[in-house]
């Protein structure tokens, strides 16, 4: 969708600089008023608008007004447009537009399906999508797919998210693990005693739950109020995060998972094999482009609890390890690990295979990179312009992620390894304490890069800015 480097208004429209607002230098649009930008949404009998500026303004657009508020102006744009036609012509411009509004509402559908759990918006669509029916039996076969397909996504979502609110309510890990004899708990090694295969167990999980994370979720958990609508409530909604905020928790997950497996047994020699056992796991997913559970290994395996087995440590050939912590060093923002990330993006552009598409980022690091850009650049530039060309940018990193989002596992799934890596019982920073061969250790010092992106959705800006940056 962004393969060129800016917008060019002459791609797919004919609408000239001076109509409605718009403005544009060396044929990039940077600004322009919202009704403008708006109308410029809207096809019409000589105009589509280019795919791009569909994507980035729907993805923006929720800034500045509710997603069932812009629908209802699109409604009202389409039904000002076959007013205004001409006498008699109303067939013909049915028959000219009609396709065009069915696509840009296929495009927002396929592209932002979670808008339309909002009741409005679905009201609002079956209301277009039924002007758009009655004229002719293929449009009324084409909005049917479209409506069965939209709510298919919304059932699959809801499914998903159902079943991560059961995987919560099953664990009381501290309790569990206190009451277990130590004797009988199994631990990873033992239901896969093969470090590649616990790489592509993770691969999979990473990849479901990237492929729930609408692209909207990116802009809504940095929403705030518009500054020329101050009575607008804020449209910040922490049920419009969701699927973003589980998959951080996943993230927080895997790291204490690692550090809980390595501190359990007693014996020096079964940790240092387990520590060994987690290297081996984090190499296979940097081969594969699994950045995020390489990162979430190393943070669990930084934690004090583990980093202070200074004897187990001494057992253990940590050549590997120094490789895979080089490579995601946090020095010069992250420069190894962004040059990493480049190639396996590189690699993935000219892939044959799902095998070679895989690109799992560091997620903290790319919602940072998203804050940033956010926060470094104003919404509405002095003149109460909206400022695309800071949304243009906005849009073009979550277009990459959106690609990677989509590429379908290719590992095969080993149900027993999936199940204990999603419900095993793990101690966490909720449970304050670890268990190890020396004891029970505090893990309220612990020092990881998964404490400061469990809190990041929730922490004051400026905390933010610090924590985030390695400051």
């Amino acid at each position: 969708m962004f393969d060129s480097s800016s917008y060019n208004r002459n791609l797919y429209q004919n609408k000239k600089d001076s109509c409605g607002g718009l403005y544009y230098h060396d044929n990039n649009l940077l600004s322009g008023s919202l009704e403008a930008l708006i109308q410029h949404l809207v096809p019409n009998v000589d105009y589509y608008p280019d795919r791009t500026y569909i994507f980035t303004f729907l993805l923006s657009s929720r800034l500045f007004m509710h997603p069932y508020e812009l629908m209802a102006k699109v409604c009202h744009l389409c039904t000002e447009q076959q007013r205004l036609s001409e006498p008699g012509l109303d067939k013909n411009w049915t028959q000219k537009i009609a396709p065009k509004i069915l696509q840009l509402l296929t495009e927002w559908t396929e592209t932002f399906p979670y808008d339309f759990r909002d009741e409005r918006m679905m009201r609002n669509l079956k209301g277009l999508a039924q002007r758009i029916a009655s004229g002719d039996e293929m449009y009324r076969k084409n909005v049917q797919q479209l409506l069965q397909t939209l709510i298919q996504k919304l059932a699959a979502v809801t499914q998903y998210e159902e079943v991560l609110t059961k995987i919560d309510a099953t664990t009381d890990h501290l309790t569990l693990l206190k009451t277990k004899p130590q004797s009988i708990q199994r631990d990873i090694i033992t239901v896969c005693n093969d470090p590649y295969v616990l790489a592509q167990q993770l691969t999979h999980i990473e990849l479901e739950r990237l492929s729930y994370i609408g692209p909207e979720e990116f802009i809504q958990a940095f929403v705030q109020k518009d500054p020329l609508n101050n009575d607008k409530s804020c449209y910040r909604d922490r049920t419009k995060t969701r699927n973003l905020e589980a998959y951080v928790e996943w993230f927080n997950r895997l790291s204490y998972l690692v550090a809980t497996e390595i501190c359990m047994p007693v014996k020096k020699k079964h940790r240092a094999r387990m520590i060994e056992y987690f290297i081996d796991v984090a190499r296979e997913c940097f081969n594969i482009g699994n950045f995020n559970s390489l990162m979430a290994i190393i943070s669990g395996m930084n934690m004090s609890p583990v980093s202070r087995l200074k004897k187990t440590w001494a057992k253990v050939k940590t050549a590997k390890f120094d490789i895979l912590e080089h490579q995601m060093d946090p020095s010069s923002n992250f420069y190894n690990y962004r040059t990493a990330l480049r190639g396996a993006t590189q690699r993935s552009l000219t892939a044959h295979s799902n095998r070679e598409k895989i690109v799992i980022p560091f997620f903290s690091l790319l919602i940072k990179d998203i804050y940033f850009l956010n926060e470094g650049c104003a919404n509405r530039l002095p003149n109460g312009h909206v400022n695309f060309e800071k949304f243009w940018e906005l849009a073009k990193q979550v277009s990459e992620f959106m690609t990677w989002k989509q590429v379908e596992c290719p590992f095969e799934s080993d149900w027993k390894v999936l199940q204990y890596l999603l419900s095993v019982p793990v101690f966490s920073d909720d449970g304050k304490e670890l268990w190890t061969s020396a004891g029970i250790v505090s893990l309220a010092t612990a020092q990881s890069l998964s404490v400061l992106i469990c809190g990041f959705l929730t922490v004051r800006k400026d905390i933010l800015r610090t924590s985030l940056s390695g400051k």
